[in-house]
């Protein structure tokens, strides 16, 4: 799982790109490259990687639930995602 700060910075960075993206998309339009760079880091939707919203964790992540494989399995097995379960044949 991990650590509180870590979840806490991406959710920072993402309140960040949100509040910045018109002003990005227009200095992009008009080419104010001096601009762009007086702008935050953080505000770069570059910055941002996808996490899992239950554990934090970074790899194996699953856009379509927005959470990591291994929970999404935890869940699936356990029932709690509507319409998966575990495949036999």
């Amino acid at each position: 799982m991990a650590k509180e700060g870590v979840k806490a910075r991406e959710v920072k960075r993402a309140k960040l790109v949100a509040k910045y993206a018109d002003k990005r998309a227009a200095l992009k339009a008009a080419g104010d490259l001096e601009g762009l760079d007086k702008l935050p880091k953080n505000s770069s939707p570059v910055r941002l990687h996808n996490r899992c919203k239950l554990t934090g964790r970074p790899r194996g992540y699953m856009r379509q639930f927005g959470i990591c494989r291994v929970v999404f399995r935890d869940m699936a097995l356990a029932g709690k995602i509507p319409g998966i379960r575990k495949a036999s044949w």
